[in-house]
């Protein structure tokens, strides 16, 4: 019986020049938003909110999707800069307030599910050569697929990401308007954010490892 690589099950193509390249020959850029705590607001600042997310929805011609990433805190390296402290204590007595502080932090964590929160905006853009000629001949033309010379590839890359990132530009400026900043995640965090989310085990305990 024989298995096939998991990649051929994943829409993403190839990561590049901070884009994620998908198969069909769509690309997508992929902003990490700060959050915005609105139930500490007043009831002015609430209404400001939302009239401002209802204009910036209002003026987009174009999709967008909004993305909660969840994951159980790791406080493991944490911990290893607690210890690494204690060992590095000269006073006795503070010594055995920071075990004590180390073994609260670890009860409280095992009977709380703590989970950090990680919000994303993806911007699309899908090029109207796949509307007009189809995916098969789309993803000819733009991954190379068809015999072209590298030059027009990389000249139709280039336009293609010119197109997503003047759209990246108009939903943060967007987002900016209602308090919430943002950044694109470039090509290394990108490559990171993926392989968290299909493989998170390993993920967390390579991260721990690195800490």
């Amino acid at each position: 019986m024989s298995t096939s690589p998991a990649q051929q099950f994943l829409a993403v193509d190839s990561i590049r020049e901070d884009a994620v390249v998908l198969k069909d020959g769509g690309f997508r850029v992929v902003l990490m938003c700060s959050s915005l705590n609105f139930a500490l607001k007043s009831p002015d600042e609430q209404d400001a909110i939302i009239f401002q997310y209802q204009n910036f929805l209002n003026a987009l011609d174009f999709p967008l999707e909004f993305v909660i990433h969840s994951r159980r805190l790791n406080i493991a390296p944490y911990l290893e800069s607690l210890q690494e402290r204690q060992r590095e204590e000269g006073n006795e007595l503070l010594k055995v307030q920071i075990n004590e502080y180390i073994e609260f932090v670890k009860t409280f964590v095992d009977m709380t599910n703590i989970m950090s929160k990680t919000f994303y905006v993806v911007v699309p853009f899908t090029p109207a050569i796949i509307k007009q000629e189809g995916i098969l001949n789309s993803l000819g033309s733009i991954l190379g697929l068809v015999k072209k010379r590298s030059s027009e590839q990389n000249a139709t890359f280039e336009e293609y990401k010119n197109q997503i990132w003047q759209r990246v530009d108009t939903v943060a400026a967007g987002l900016q308007r209602f308090g919430v900043r943002s950044t694109p995640l470039n090509t290394e965090e990108l490559i990171e954010l993926f392989y968290g989310l299909y493989n998170p085990t390993e993920f967390e305990k390579t991260t721990a490892i690195e800490r």
